[in-house]
């Protein structure tokens, strides 16, 4: 695509920029911000990429992974800011998915070693995780503050805290992780996804493209899976204190 046609493109920004203004939404601000954002953080992630991947030194890809998990962690935590010690938490669940599924990756060659794949890869499991986490924070808080009576009479019949919240945990970990089965259910009937759409356009073999689409799916499923309850049973203990009762938020 050249830069004429790029600039053309942005009469997808003007259209919702005009229907914020005539329907006095008061989204113009933001519309003009996040594009403008979104254009200098993707072209200068672009020429760093391809920085990278011309020298495929392993310093700088884990150097680029770890930006990724940072950014993700800081964006996550504002979420659970209630949650003691969540920062951490959230990066070590992080850290974990990337660690587990690059060794399932590149261990079983389903992968090569390279910058081009590992950080295209990493950067859709670590997206996807931080956004599982941060479904998950809302749902488990919002469940905890709402079913406090019945964590607490759990706890004064002898229960343990384990049990006093189970409840609430499994059911904020089914929440987050809907939103992934539900989608992946309809994919291809309803949307072609994104990695799939680029390696069409980019003139791949539909059939390729669609492996490579599998890969991801199967990879955001994990993600998924794991991140939730990881981050779940990392969490709920700090819910409670030394002589396990709930502390009221």
């Amino acid at each position: 695509m050249s830069l004429t046609a790029l600039s053309i493109s942005l009469i997808f920004v003007l259209i919702p920029f005009i229907l914020s203004k005539t329907f006095n939404l008061g989204l113009e601000k933001d519309t003009i911000i996040a594009v403008v954002r979104s254009i200098i953080q993707l072209f200068v992630v672009g020429y760093v990429l391809k920085f990278v991947f011309e020298s495929e030194s392993i310093v700088y890809i884990l150097l680029m992974v770890g930006v990724m998990i940072a950014a993700a962690t800081q964006n996550a935590r504002k979420k659970g800011a209630a949650i003691k010690g969540i920062t951490w938490k959230i990066a070590v669940t992080l850290i974990f998915i990337e660690v587990l599924t690059q060794a399932i990756l590149l261990g079983f060659q389903i992968t090569p070693h390279t910058a081009q794949y590992i950080i295209p890869i990493s950067g859709m499991v670590v997206g996807n995780g931080m956004v599982l986490a941060i479904l998950f924070l809302n749902r488990f808080i919002a469940e905890t503050a709402a079913h406090q009576d019945q964590t607490e009479l759990i706890l004064s019949l002898g229960g343990t805290p384990k049990q006093a919240i189970h409840r609430q945990l499994i059911a904020a970990i089914k929440a987050s992780m809907i939103p992934t089965i539900e989608s992946q259910k309809t994919i291809g009937l309803v949307q072609l996804p994104g990695m799939m759409s680029g390696q069409i356009i980019a003139g791949a073999s539909p059939i390729q493209a669609v492996q490579f689409q599998l890969l991801v799916l199967f990879l955001l499923l994990t993600a998924a899976a794991v991140t939730s309850i990881m981050l779940g049973f990392l969490s709920y203990p700090t819910l409670f204190n030394k002589q396990m009762q709930l502390m009221r938020r």
